[in-house]
């Protein structure tokens, strides 16, 4: 028996050595959940501290989410808003105040759009020439024109579309769906994240943060290119016995640090990770490995092709997570064009035409693949960027930011299909009717998740906190998104 358990090796060198025999630890833990589960589920509510699947507020209309988020601030008035005032006053000088101007944008010159504009599907939609792929599913989503932001820079507006408001720290969607919700697949994390193999947009991490939830809701980084999994199986498998004897070692040395800070969430959350990662062994290489897709399916979401295989493979690997019961999955934007990838201050047009046949032809294939395999009622599709662009020009070639205009996509889970909503001014600077702002977008995505934002909340240095804090932010739900009405 052993009396002291700090005796014993640190738990790094256990780690090193004991990765394969977590399955003994896992399988005792799904015992007890097997024991309890069926009760607990039954009589929790939105909110826990652990992945197991919870019922909301109410029926849900979806189940899952699949973010592919465009970093930077894709030009709404290139893309998706078609502006004749803009196209016929190209040169001269915007007539209103303009509420921020960075240098080489002082003179107000209007800039007329490169890009013709065409109509798509039976609702005749218009879009631009640049993503005929996503408009050839026109009669799928619904084209949000009047967004607007609380912030004019990068990382303020990314926080406020994923977290709510512009200030950093704050549990991002992601983590907020996973502790109202946990996940429909014990193998597997409840949100993970997608992001370009060959390295981080702008923010980085801080776009999947748990915040102050517990640390076990945070984005989980799934790789797309090699292992998808880092780490998953030990470099030299120990004897069963070794194996098992390490790892109840282990137990105690964290059970005994979990009684000397009862409060700490991190180790909590990595010892569920390690219970995780050995159930993965079972599971997730097959979910994530998508060697026995059929050529048809790989041609649809363009893997034969090097300009859109980095973004047509995560939005596979995104279908693959959806069926396998993932409630959250964060897709971020290539990053060939750079970090902030959509951020055309100059050079917009060559710009947007390297960018766009890289998500164009994926993005139709997510939508198109989900609908045949009857999983798109049940999966929200959200294709956004933190803000848009400004009608004038900056630097003779570009736009800069606009935090008062940007247009979206959002396809599935009860959204209302083939519908443009909100309208913008007539040079595309502000939205001025359906207005929706950040917060509104995300109270309406957690009520198609059966989830009402004034009441999933979480106590946090006194406060009851929660993603949308209307009470300041004025979040409502937009029932005009939606397919059925609120009731």
């Amino acid at each position: 028996m052993i009396n002291n358990p700090f005796t014993l090796p640190s738990r790094r060198a256990f780690l090193e050595q004991a990765t394969c025999g977590f399955s003994t630890l896992a399988l005792t833990h799904l015992f007890s959940q097997q024991r309890a589960g069926a009760v607990e589920v039954e009589i929790a509510r939105p909110g826990g501290s652990d992945l197991r699947q919870r019922p909301g507020h109410r029926q849900p209309r979806a189940t899952a989410v699949i973010m592919l988020m465009q970093v930077g601030g894709p030009s709404q008035v290139d893309l998706f808003d078609p502006k004749p005032e803009l196209q016929k006053r190209d040169g001269q000088e915007y007539p209103g105040d303009v509420e921020t101007l960075q240098p080489g944008s002082e003179k107000k010159k209007l800039m007329a759009s490169p890009f013709q504009f065409s109509r798509y599907g039976r609702s005749g939609l218009e879009m631009s020439q640049l993503l005929p792929h996503i408009g050839s599913v026109a009669d799928e989503f619904c084209l949000v024109r009047s967004m607007f932001s609380d912030n004019n820079n990068h990382p303020q507006a990314t926080r406020c579309l994923n977290t709510g408001k512009i200030f950093p720290g704050r549990p991002a969607l992601g983590s907020w769906i996973s502790y109202a919700l946990g996940t429909e697949n014990q193998n597997l994390p409840a949100y993970v994240v997608l992001r370009d193999p060959d390295g981080y947009n702008n923010g980085g991490t801080t776009m999947w943060e748990n915040g102050w939830l517990p640390a076990v809701f945070r984005g989980t980084e799934i790789q797309s290119r090699g292992a998808a999994v880092l780490d998953l199986h030990p470099a030299v498998a120990l004897p069963e016995g070794a194996q098992r004897n390490n790892l109840l070692a282990l137990a105690r040395l964290n059970e005994e640090r979990r009684k000397m800070y009862p409060r700490e969430t991190e180790l909590d959350a990595r010892i569920r990770n390690y219970e995780l990662a050995a159930r993965m062994q079972h599971s997730a290489e097959a979910v994530l490995d998508i060697s026995g897709e059929t050529e048809a399916t790989g041609k649809l979401y363009g893997l034969d092709n090097p300009v859109t295989e980095n973004f047509g493979r995560r939005c596979l690997m995104a279908r693959r997570l959806v069926e396998s019961g993932v409630r959250f999955i964060q897709l971020m934007s290539p990053i060939k064009s750079g970090t902030m990838a959509w951020d055309h201050h100059e050079g917009l047009k060559p710009g947007l035409e390297a960018l766009c046949p890289q998500v164009d032809r994926p993005t139709m294939a997510l939508i198109q693949d989900l609908k045949q395999r009857g999983l798109l009622d049940s999966t929200i599709i959200l294709w956004t960027g933190e803000f848009g662009r400004l009608p004038v020009s900056q630097k003779g070639t570009g736009r800069d930011h606009n935090r008062n205009a940007f247009s979206l996509i959002v396809a599935g889970g009860g959204f209302r299909a083939g519908h443009v909503h909100g309208n913008t001014d007539e040079f595309g600077y502000k939205s001025v009717e359906g207005r929706v702002s950040c917060p509104d977008l995300l109270a309406t995505i957690l009520h198609q998740l059966g989830l009402d934002h004034d009441q999933l909340k979480y106590q946090h240095l006194g406060r009851e906190e929660s993603l949308t804090d209307s009470p300041v932010t004025g979040a409502h739900v937009v029932g005009e998104l939606l397919a059925t009405s609120l009731g």
